[in-house]
């Protein structure tokens, strides 16, 4: 589950480490997120350290199983944070966070390496069902490497605020099963 709008998320800005709360509407959009989830049971909930995140994951109703893991927290954007992609590609033509670096911050491949012990806490936790409470990138990779993809092929999976997907199996296969409900 993606968190709820921020004023920053609203706009478009890069929100990875700044610890902004919810609007009012991302809050709604939490709630409507735990209307969505009503009668699921999780044998692990997992959540990213960041407000935005907890905050959603509390009014969707699983904060109180919620675990915090610092591997979910957002991308650290270094230098561009709080800066839209095209503030960025004013200096930076043709950046983007799939094919271009983040001065001061993380590299895909970092994002990609805390994803990959995401994955492997998920599948040894030996739940049959595990939600995670975190951000727009930070799951877009998670995804890509439950299925065994380059980090950067996160690039083809949009992910809207307060928005759940399904992560699973066809026969020995990770899979995508459902991705960016409302």
């Amino acid at each position: 589950m993606r968190h709820g709008a921020t004023e920053w998320s609203a706009a478009g800005r890069h929100t990875g480490r700044t610890d902004v709360p919810l609007t009012a509407e991302g809050e709604a959009q939490a709630r409507r997120l735990g209307e969505a989830l009503a009668g699921q049971r999780f044998g692990l909930v997992l959540v990213s350290p960041l407000a935005r995140a907890r905050r959603t994951c509390e009014l969707a109703g699983f904060g109180g199983q919620a675990e915090v893991d610092p591997d979910l927290v957002e991308f650290d954007y270094g230098d561009y944070e709080g800066l839209t992609s095209a503030q960025i590609r004013e200096s930076v033509p043709g950046w983007t966070i799939w094919s271009g670096t983040c001065p001061g911050g993380e590299t895909l491949a970092q994002v990609g390496a805390r994803a990959d012990r995401v994955v492997a806490r998920v599948r040894a936790s030996g739940a049959d069902d595990v939600a995670l409470f975190a951000h727009g990138h930070v799951l877009r990779i998670v995804a890509a490497r439950w299925c065994g993809l380059d980090p950067a092929e996160g690039r083809c999976l949009s992910l809207d605020p307060a928005t759940r997907s399904r992560l699973g199996w066809e026969h020995d296969y990770p899979t995508v099963r459902a991705w960016n409900e409302a």
